[in-house]
């Protein structure tokens, strides 16, 4: 069992400025970042530190966006860097208020620019998916600029301090030259010189929503066809979440017992 079973709940807020017609969405993301760290313990993973840093800004990023949007969203990003090579995924359901991602740094896709992917499902409607490509390391600078290209308005990420992280995002009749000219400082103490309306105030979790039944289900398909394939000559295997990197162990026996209780599936 991981410990982000119990993870905590944290607050983002979104709040409206206005006369200046924008969204800002704010969350101080320590707990997160916590629980997050908690989950690589648990499943003994240990990203380089630049990866480990590249992740923690695309979380941060991923938050704030998922937060500013309608809460029947499902929401997933891969961001495919080409310097460093790796993949980043994250996923939401705005719905349950989860959050989970992880780091891929095998079978990469080598290109000539980074791109990133975005999907969004509204409520029973099909998928909607994006891609942009953009330049550079920094998951805030690739988001400014799917924002730019897909959106069709401009975003920005601000640092306030530490792990207090914000979004500002353009709405109709925006005052550009305040939007542009604004600084960290400024947007810490935001409300002493604009007039700020909270909107709602949402509560997020890192939680994946794998387990082992679910392992297993994913796994009986291959079992069925071809379990010495699945299996060789090994009594158990190891399996990565691939949501999260989650590792589960899962034994020949339990798989045959998994099976003996489900029907073969078409």
């Amino acid at each position: 069992m991981s410990s982000t079973d119990s993870s905590t709940i944290f607050p983002v807020t979104s709040s409206f400025v206005r006369f200046k017609n924008a969204l800002l969405t704010r969350a101080d993301l320590g707990a997160l970042y916590i629980d997050y760290y908690l989950h690589l313990a648990d499943n003994n993973l240990q990203p380089s530190p630049e990866h480990d840093r590249i992740f923690k800004s695309a979380l941060a990023a991923f938050v704030l966006h998922c937060a500013s949007r309608p809460r029947n969203e499902l929401i997933a990003w891969t961001l495919n860097f080409q310097e460093p090579l790796l993949n980043l995924f994250l996923v939401a359901d705005n719905e349950l208020g989860t959050v989970a991602g992880r780091i891929f740094t095998e079978h990469i896709r080598e290109g000539d620019e980074n791109l990133f992917f975005s999907e969004v499902v509204r409520g029973k409607s099909p998928a909607r998916r994006s891609a942009v490509n953009f330049e550079g390391s920094d998951p805030f600078q690739a988001v400014e600029r799917y924002y730019d290209q897909s959106e069709q308005r401009p975003a920005r990420y601000f640092q306030i301090e530490g792990e207090d992280f914000a979004l500002l995002t353009a709405h109709p009749d925006c005052d550009f030259n305040w939007f542009w000219a604004l600084e960290a400082d400024e947007v810490r103490n935001l409300e002493e010189n604009e007039t700020v309306a909270l909107l709602e105030r949402r509560g997020y979790r890192w939680q994946c929503g794998c387990n082992q039944e679910k392992i297993l289900n994913v796994l009986e398909p291959s079992m069925r066809e071809d379990p010495e394939e699945l299996f060789g000559d090994e009594e158990a295997i190891r399996v990565e979440c691939p949501r999260c990197a989650g590792r589960y162990t899962v034994t020949r026996e339990t798989m045959e017992a998994h099976m003996q209780g489900t029907e073969p599936r078409e």
